[in-house]
């Protein structure tokens, strides 16, 4: 390890000083996982004593348990988002027929979802009241943003090869929209909650864009080349954000 926590921060650390950032505390026990010379140095000597009286009065098994192959999944997923997948690409499976079926008279509506369609996932990614483990996940030392960009990024990993299928057109026209609507949401959900932020972005963009593009019959100039400097505006603003406000997602809800 190149990094160690100094002496006066353990100190602070196994006294629990309230002045201590969660973000430092967070860091601090995830580096304690790997460290062992770090974790030696918090263990004063002057406890030493204490802690072996306790675990002499405790009967317990000390044989260790089997890890669980579960625990890696839950960082990555929740239940929540089965269904999700599932909406997700019967979305996309009937945007796609309906493409086929108007030909080339009327926009893509595979294409003009496409900028949108991970945001529903994201919500869902983070859904408290559907994710049985909720409470358990986010009381890890990896919970927080690390946790939230975990699941976005599983999100896109699952969305992106759905809507190339679906599209049939190169990626740039909607990859950079798409990374720009999630970021957004995740932008925005620091302010006031994922869910509301990803159903404000969704309904935004059915009235101002994929309402109109489908009634006048013709592509959005928000998906054109020329609007893609916003996008990628967009994108570098909503990084910013997040990672200024990374201490919210500690206790971010849904």
């Amino acid at each position: 390890m190149s990094w160690h926590a100094s002496p006066q921060l353990l100190r602070r650390y196994a006294d629990d000083d309230p002045a201590l950032a969660a973000d430092v505390v967070w860091a601090v026990e995830v580096h304690l996982e790997s460290c062992a010379d770090c974790r030696g140095r918090l263990e004063a000597p002057a406890m030493a004593p204490l802690v072996d009286a306790v675990w002499a009065s405790l009967d317990l098994d000390t044989t260790p348990a089997p890890a669980s192959r579960g625990g890696w999944f839950a960082t990555w997923a929740t239940p929540a988002m089965v269904p999700w997948l599932a909406a997700t690409t019967l979305v996309m499976f009937l945007a796609f027929v309906a493409d086929r079926m108007v030909g080339q008279s009327y926009p893509s509506l595979a294409l003009l979802l496409a900028p949108v369609m991970p945001v529903a996932g994201v919500a869902a990614a983070w859904a408290k009241g559907l994710d049985p483990a909720h409470e358990v996940v986010a009381a890890t030392p990896r919970a927080g943003l690390p946790l939230v960009l975990r699941r976005t990024v599983a999100v896109l990993l699952v969305v992106i090869p759905l809507m190339a299928v679906a599209t049939w057109t190169s990626p740039v026209r909607w990859l950079l929209p798409c990374l720009a609507f999630t970021v957004a949401t995740l932008a925005l959900g620091g302010f006031v909650g994922v869910r509301r932020a990803a159903i404000g972005l969704v309904v935004g963009w059915a009235v101002l864009v994929v309402g109109p593009s489908l009634v006048t019959a013709r592509p959005p100039a928000v998906l054109e080349p020329a609007a893609f400097g916003v996008w990628a505006a967009v994108l570098v603003a909503g990084t910013v954000v997040v990672r200024l406000r990374a201490t919210v997602y500690t206790r971010l809800d849904s």
